[in-house]
């Protein structure tokens, strides 16, 4: 039976601690455990969840997506609050996006935002060195982008759960039938958190993501700490074991210094 548990994370963007919600078989719950033992010993703490969202733009440079793939149907995992599925919904795309935040009320998902955005910020200006301001200019600009795709997803919030476009789940068991989606997409979640969940689990999520889309893509491969993911070599040995075809491909995105790559997955 599936146990609902927080882990302590530290996320990349903002070298700030936030609390990601994941639903975990039981089988991965020492991982959890070992995290949260982990995190106590780092001075963490386990007070709130914080989402924070990237902008369509960011999208479509983080996955190499051209015209033709936004005009395919496509699945976000994990999409938090991003303002992709918002956009493209309103250019007449088919997108769908799925995250345990979706559980939340668009009024309580609004009020964690407004709650956390001053910390986040703060923290920015911090580590600043530890990103690449080109295609965004400054700290503040960087606000302006994230405070603007986050409200365009709270305002399509209601009526994109209503569509059926917002739904409530997460990996490795996601809510959909075989090949539901041309292209399922996951960002700043599988192979960022390699120091929590185990190749093991990376491996079932890529295989579910390939089970309910023909293409998988997945940014960045690396870990938090801005060092390459252990487990990216393994999830490809045991992807083409099950005779599936993957290669690493550059993309023409690079915040977070060192993340500029992606991996592509075609189903067999």
């Amino acid at each position: 039976m599936p146990v609902l548990i927080f882990l302590a994370v530290l996320d990349l963007e903002r070298n700030d601690l936030f609390l990601d919600r994941h639903y975990l078989s039981r089988d991965l719950l020492g991982e959890a455990v070992r995290l949260n033992m982990r995190c106590a010993k780092m001075g963490f703490s386990l007070d709130k969840i914080v989402p924070w969202g990237r902008s369509f733009e960011e999208y479509v440079a983080m996955f190499s997506l051209t015209e033709d793939d936004l005009a395919r149907s496509i699945l976000g995992c994990g999409d938090g609050p991003a303002g992709f599925n918002a956009e493209l919904a309103r250019q007449g795309g088919s997108v769908t996006s799925i995250d345990p935040l979706y559980a939340s009320s668009s009024s309580a998902i609004r009020r964690r935002i407004g709650a956390t955005y001053d910390t986040v910020m703060r923290q920015m200006r911090t580590n600043r060195d530890d990103y690449i301001w080109s295609s965004i200019g400054s700290v503040a600009e960087l606000g302006r982008i994230r405070m603007s795709a986050m409200h365009a997803f709270l305002a399509d919030y209601d009526g994109g759960k209503r569509e059926g476009r917002y739904i409530a789940g997460e990996l490795p068991c996601l809510p959909c039938a075989d090949k539901s989606f041309d292209i399922a997409l996951s960002s700043h979640f599988l192979f960022l958190y390699s120091a929590h969940l185990s190749a093991q689990f990376h491996v079932r999520a890529l295989v579910e993501m390939v089970r309910v889309a023909s293409e998988v893509r997945v940014f960045p491969l690396l870990c938090l700490d801005g060092t390459p993911s252990p487990h990216v070599g393994d999830a490809v040995a045991a992807l083409e074991e099950r005779g599936f075809q993957s290669e690493i491909i550059a993309v023409p995105y690079e915040f977070q210094r060192g993340a500029h790559e992606m991996l592509r997955i075609i189903a067999a």
